[in-house]
């Protein structure tokens, strides 16, 4: 299986979208999207550009994912780069965007709600001017909606590419209140200057600012939750890689000890381990005797007694002895590297019950959508103003989010294979996961 990075997804309609994709290429025998990792698993014969074309064709980013990216036979500068590459950087950008929305979203929520409903003053500037509440409330959302452009750019990209996904949906809800409000202020003014007051006020009704704005602080509260949800999860694999060694003791041609980076081990090297000191690398035993701990690798809590011609693996600890050893497996080959290969594989990989959510939020956005617009048109048949009826259009775009349903079962794979690496128990695949989540008797 060949593994991929793939950027630019932000719910599961996208990860549906691109596993479609892919999955039309000649020789993609299977390809599993994880929304979770952002990463991909391909099976077949396909080739790695036409891949990467299929994703970019439906509107994402792709790069293969190569064996030091996933940890394995890294120097430590490398290593470091790796354990980076998983840290959870997206919360921390979504908490600052809460905090600037929620800055701006309060005046507003000041403006409409607390004077308009609750009769709280207003400062002396706006006191009676409506045009001028309008023009402050309308300039309070512009902001709120610069901070939160994001959504704006990911769902009209999803539009572009006829792929419409749940920033597609945010993108909708909260442009069309602002544009409806837009409109309402206009109207208002013109009003105003024919001195139609009963007219203004009645406007003042009708502007849903709040509305455009209140969708994308709330969306972004989720974000950052998910998001919060997603970096935890990798804390299994980032565990494991803090495991393996950066430094081995190996003796030269001349018979001097010297240190040297992780990476520069080759197969045959002689290197020797101190007692309290981590064993770098897989090996035998060619002289002295030791306990060993493992407990990082097997579980096992009780040190293994090794003498020569034992076999010895890489970040287990020596406890005891003074031993020397033949390097027989570096880098990826290692038991610990091929550990965080098969839990990265399997974070990759789908089980059953995940391909179901999928399906569905495959069709959930331009289903979502089609749901909203019959709903402003049934409204306005039955009477209602437009903008009472928008406002219900706005609701269903809004509270329809398959997020929740495309991400739960990713990140209970990725929990599962984390707890079951803590414990010495490997799965393969997210469907070993599920079949062995179904035994009853063992």
């Amino acid at each position: 299986m060949k593994q991929y990075n793939v950027t630019g997804m932000s719910c599961a309609a996208c990860s549906a979208r691109v596993e479609k994709a892919v999955g039309k290429v000649p020789g993609v025998e299977n390809c599993s999207v994880s929304l979770l990792t952002n990463s991909m698993g391909v099976e077949g014969t396909a080739t790695v550009d036409a891949v990467i074309a299929a994703v970019e064709e439906a509107g994402y980013g792709a790069t293969l994912k190569s064996a030091k990216n996933e940890g394995h036979g890294m120097n430590q500068s490398e290593q470091n780069c790796a354990e980076d590459a998983l840290q959870d950087r997206e919360t921390p950008k979504m908490k600052r965007r809460l905090i600037a929305s929620l800055c701006f979203l309060i005046p507003l929520m000041y403006l409409s709600m607390g004077h308009m409903m609750w009769g709280w003053p207003l400062p002396v500037f706006l006191e009676g001017n409506h045009v001028a509440m309008g023009l402050a409330q309308l300039l309070l959302t512009t902001i709120v909606m610069v901070i939160n452009q994001k959504f704006f750019i990911s769902g009209w990209k999803g539009m572009i590419h006829r792929a419409p996904n749940m920033d597609t949906l945010v993108a909708l809800g909260a442009g069309a209140s602002y544009g409806y409000s837009v409109y309402a202020l206009f109207a208002m003014t013109a009003a105003q200057t024919a001195g139609d007051m009963d007219h203004v006020m009645e406007l003042m009704h009708e502007f849903y600012f709040e509305s455009a704005a209140m969708i994308l602080t709330l969306i972004t509260l989720g974000k950052m939750l998910e998001s919060f949800s997603k970096g935890k999860t990798t804390d299994a694999l980032k565990g494991l890689m803090k495991l393996a060694p950066k430094t081995a003791t190996i003796i030269d041609a001349n018979g001097t000890e010297k240190v040297v980076d992780i990476s520069k081990v080759t197969i045959g090297d002689i290197f020797v381990v101190r007692p309290g000191e981590s064993i770098p690398t897989d090996g035998v035993i060619i002289d002295g005797s030791s306990a060993v701990d493992e407990s990082a690798l097997t579980g096992e809590s009780v040190p293994k007694d090794v003498t020569v011609d034992d076999e010895i693996f890489g970040s287990t600890i020596n406890k005891s002895g003074f031993i020397k050893c033949r390097a027989t497996r570096v880098g990826e080959d290692t038991t610990l590297s091929q550990i965080i290969h098969m839990v990265s594989d399997a974070a990759a990989t789908k089980a059953p019950i995940a391909k179901v959510a999928d399906k569905v939020s495959g069709v959930f956005v331009p289903t979502v959508i089609s749901i909203a617009i019959v709903t402003m048109i049934v409204w306005l048949l039955v009477g209602e103003s437009v903008g009472f009826a928008l406002a219900r259009g706005i609701s269903v775009l809004v509270i329809s989010c398959p997020c929740a349903l495309g991400l739960a079962t990713p990140v209970a794979i990725m929990v599962g294979n984390g707890m079951g690496a803590k414990n010495g128990i490997m799965f393969k695949t997210a469907v070993s996961l599920e079949e062995t989540g179904k035994t009853e008797i063992v």
